[in-house]
């Protein structure tokens, strides 16, 4: 159920932005208890204006109203009407389109820092994530686009399958069956008889003619580019011919994400301070006898297809490097803007992390991750090459995670 608070907040669809400064008693014994809200109700919490963190961006300007218009190009594809939640508070549409519309006339205008907080305390309001235990923690992680040489068919040094979604695959949509099985759906594949649940990463990779079943779209030299473009779910393929392909995300088998990092710290191979994605090639590389156990610890399997552009995140848009989060779209509002606080690498053309800084920007909700889950995960799209590569490696640091929106024509009191 909705507060109050959230139901004036449905009624609330008519928008003027004048912007830039301008009964009887229960019968039990015992009171019944209020029921526990969704967790897309309880991720974010609405902020008093005295609470509003400092803002500031020092990102590029270009690259921010290039993401909102993507964001803009995914909300004009949806009902005007559809709800939107922040928290416990639904809004249309239609209202998040005004709003980041809004926001980049203010933003192209170049405000000061105080020009831009003060116009954000009068015309915004702001949720913040509540965190992973309630305290506001946000863990900050990075991706990015590998670039990885491959091969059209296969060859003696280019013998790894880059596989098409299969077949024999199916997905179900639950909520055909239950109301409250709405937006889940199980991965499987049909016998004939009844659907059963679609082979491992293992039962794949050892199957003999898997390739029938999902042709390959490309062939990499080594079992760690697959699980590197598995993990950042798309990429580039580097061919012979000198051309690049876009490899973007097409399914999986529905299987549990498990973090080979997490097992390598776990087994004592890699120490959790020492841990990154350039730690788990470089350790991988030095010991092939156990690669294929390691990456088997994870279940899950990504398949891949090809584009004329990418890498396309969860809206079916282009990501924007250091502007496009990914985030659990069951509890976060997407397309939406976001504010994040976290420390960031300083990494040098040559690939080496040469220290930490902290950074304060605006971002937007365009992507999501199987790893990504709850209110206290993000993460950060760095973009591609060798410093995309490095940051986004290493980032793995908690912060802090804000949601913006214009404030209605007619505000929900505060209850």
């Amino acid at each position: 159920m909705h507060t109050q608070r959230s139901l004036w907040a449905v009624l609330i669809h008519g928008l003027a932005i004048g912007l830039l400064l301008a009964g009887c008693a229960p019968t039990p014994p015992t009171p019944t208890l209020p029921p526990t809200p969704a967790l897309s109700e309880a991720s974010l919490e609405r902020l008093e204006v005295d609470h509003y963190p400092q803002f500031a961006d020092t990102g590029d300007p270009g690259a921010l109203l290039r993401s909102i218009e993507m964001s803009l190009a995914y909300l004009g594809k949806q009902p005007a009407d559809k709800l939107i939640h922040f928290g416990a508070d639904p809004y249309p549409v239609s209202h998040i389109i005004a709003s980041l519309k809004a926001f980049a006339r203010i933003m192209a205008a170049k405000p000061s820092p105080m020009e831009l907080n003060q116009v954000i305390r009068d015309k915004f309001y702001v949720y913040q994530s509540v965190g992973r235990t309630g305290n506001h923690d946000v863990l900050f992680t990075g991706y990015y686009e590998p670039i990885l040489k491959a091969r059209r068919t296969p060859t003696a040094a280019f013998r790894i399958p880059v596989h098409s979604k299969p077949s024999d695959m199916v997905e179900i949509d639950l909520s055909q069956f239950a109301a409250d099985l709405k937006g889940r759906t199980i991965v499987g594949r049909y016998t004939g008889k009844t659907v059963v649940p679609y082979p491992t990463r293992k039962e794949i990779r050892r199957k003999p003619n898997f390739n029938t079943m999902a042709p390959p779209i490309a062939w990499l030299q080594n079992e760690i580019d697959l699980f590197i473009l598995q993990i950042q779910g798309s990429g580039r393929v580097a061919l012979e011919d000198g051309t690049q392909m876009h490899i973007l995300y097409a399914g999986s088998n529905g299987r549990p994400y498990r973090s080979i990092g997490r097992l390598l710290i776990e087994e004592g191979r890699i120490a959790r301070k020492n841990m990154s994605m350039q730690a788990i090639r470089a350790y991988l590389n030095q010991h092939a006898e156990i690669t294929t156990k390691i990456l088997d610890h994870n279940p899950r399997y990504i398949f891949f297809k090809t584009a004329p552009e990418g890498p396309l995140g969860a809206l079916g848009q282009p990501l924007t490097p250091m502007r496009s989060l990914a985030v659990d779209r069951k509890v976060m509002p997407s397309a939406a803007l976001a504010f994040i606080v976290t420390p960031l690498p300083h990494v040098s053309p040559q690939g080496t992390v040469e220290g930490w800084q902290p950074y304060r920007g605006f971002a937007m909700a365009q992507d999501a991750g199987s790893a990504i889950k709850g209110p206290g995960r993000i993460d950060l799209f760095m973009g591609n090459g060798r410093q995309a590569e490095a940051g986004a490696g290493r980032l793995k640091h908690s912060g802090l995670l804000y949601f913006l929106i214009l404030k209605p024509a007619n505000p929900a009191p505060q209850l």
